[in-house]
């Protein structure tokens, strides 16, 4: 399912960090959550088009490997790559099925990955897949839809998406189609794990700290909007972070 509806965004991908939601509370709250990188080596699960492989390359990871399972978009990060090359390397991949490293991650990302598996066994191989590339003490953080988002609630619609119900479900929660409102709009479709989900799987695959860490607008996101432009923000989260340790 990922694979043929991110080959089909490709490049426009780029823009989802334009917009509200992503620029003033994802990008900066994940930044933050991750912390400092200098000199460690990140994996980058699910990278897209490489935004957070760039970024925390010029943060200073000592190495980074992003690995997606779309062609296409491997293909426009390698493409940003050339044009201003930063040493990051990307592969195509599917984490369900990761390959054995020489070496051990210091730090593993998952942005919008676990919500991609199909059923519990693949999102549990997928955790442990991540948890053996983690040198011991490793941290592993996650960006999901939030398992609590309200769908009869305030919209994240003003922040640059719309996120709705398809109506199907699978084994680990509802399926959700959200729409990046960009010009022409973009979107995809993807689970909504529940909680007990990911807890469940990421704890099976071996991580001794689980933790749930919500993302918060930045001050720069008040000062360009407001406080009250982010109030159905703050009454329906949409965006919820994870951390793990190895």
């Amino acid at each position: 399912m990922s694979t043929q509806q991110y080959d089909e965004i490709g490049e426009a991908y780029e823009g989802f960090k334009a917009l509200p939601l992503e620029q003033y509370a994802v990008v900066p709250g994940f930044l933050a959550l991750v912390g400092d990188v200098r000199g460690k080596a990140v994996l980058d699960l699910a990278s897209g088009t490489g935004f957070y492989s760039r970024e925390f390359r010029r943060r200073g990871a000592s190495e980074v490997l992003g690995i997606d399972i779309s062609g296409e978009m491997v293909s426009v990060a390698q493409q940003l790559e050339e044009s201003d090359p930063l040493g990051v390397r990307y592969e195509v991949g599917d984490v369900a099925d990761l390959r054995t490293f020489d070496a051990s991650f210091d730090i593993i990302l998952a942005v919008q990955l676990l919500n991609y598996a199909p059923d519990i066994a693949t999102t549990e191989r997928m955790c442990r897949n991540a948890y053996r590339s983690l040198r011991p003490g490793g941290e592993f953080f996650g960006l999901n839809q939030s398992p609590d988002f309200r769908f009869d609630g305030p919209p994240p619609d003003r922040y640059g998406f719309h996120t709705e119900l398809t109506g199907q479900e699978v084994e680990t929660g509802r399926q959700v189609r959200t729409t990046a409102l960009l010009d022409p709009p973009v979107s995809f479709v993807a689970n909504l794990p529940r909680r007990d989900v990911y807890e469940k799987c990421l704890r099976a695959a071996g991580f001794s700290e689980v933790t749930w860490v919500p993302v918060t607008v930045s001050d720069a996101g008040v000062r360009e909007f407001g406080a009250d432009f982010w109030a159905d923000f703050h009454a329906n989260p949409p965006l919820e972070m994870l951390r793990c340790r190895a």
